[in-house]
Formats: structure tokens, sequence, C-alpha cells
């Protein structure tokens, strides 16, 4: 835990590097001290066919799926972080958002948890 999944549209990784992107995310939510290092995961998809608001411009995505226990200001920042450290990387692609899901610790399982 955490798990980052970021969606974006397939001319995204013709730009940068699938793996730089991975690790621009995976560095950004470790700058902020809330995770340790081996707990972030991080996941990209890249998709051919979408629209954004009745358009194909380029879009990033990331969905963020931490565990519950921060607070609001906590996870604003690794937002923040997150979609200025994309914007640096990709400084022309219009649309870079992110959103951040708390699990909750009573219902989360993992195979270690078995």
């Amino acid at each position: 835990m955490p798990h980052f999944i970021i969606d974006c549209s397939q001319q995204i990784i013709k730009l940068k590097s699938p793996q730089e992107m991975i690790q621009k995310v995976y560095d950004s939510a470790l700058s902020t001290g809330l995770f340790l290092p081996k707990d972030i995961k991080v996941r990209l998809n890249s998709f051919k066919y979408y629209t954004t608001g009745n358009s194909e411009n380029d879009f990033i995505h990331v969905f963020g799926n931490i565990m519950e226990g921060r607070n609001t200001d906590q996870k604003a920042n690794l937002s923040k972080q997150i979609v200025s450290e994309l914007k640096t990387l990709f400084p022309n692609v219009p649309v870079i958002s992110i959103n951040i899901r708390d699990f909750e610790k009573a219902t989360y399982c993992n195979i270690n948890m078995i």
C-alpha cells in the first residue's frame, strides 16, 4: 500500500517512456514522507480509444489508493506533488489530474494476511 494507477492516452507513452512516468509518480509519492519505499506500487494503463470532454486531447489521470489514516491536508499535498511533477515532465499535456481514495483497514486483505 499505496497503489497508484496511471491512466493515460497512448500518445503519452510516445513522449516519455512508461518507466520514466512510473518512476516520477513513485518518487513524488515517496517525497511526501507518507509511505515506506517498499510499499509504493505504481502501474500504468494507456488507452487508444477514449474521449476527454468530447475531444481526443491527451490526458493523464492517476488513481491513488491509500490506506485510511491520512488527513485531508496530507492527501491534498500528495495530489499536488504528483500533478506538479507530471506537469514538469509533460508541460504540453492539457489534462493532468489525480484523485485519492482511502482503503478501509477493516476490509482490506492481501495474500500475506490469510
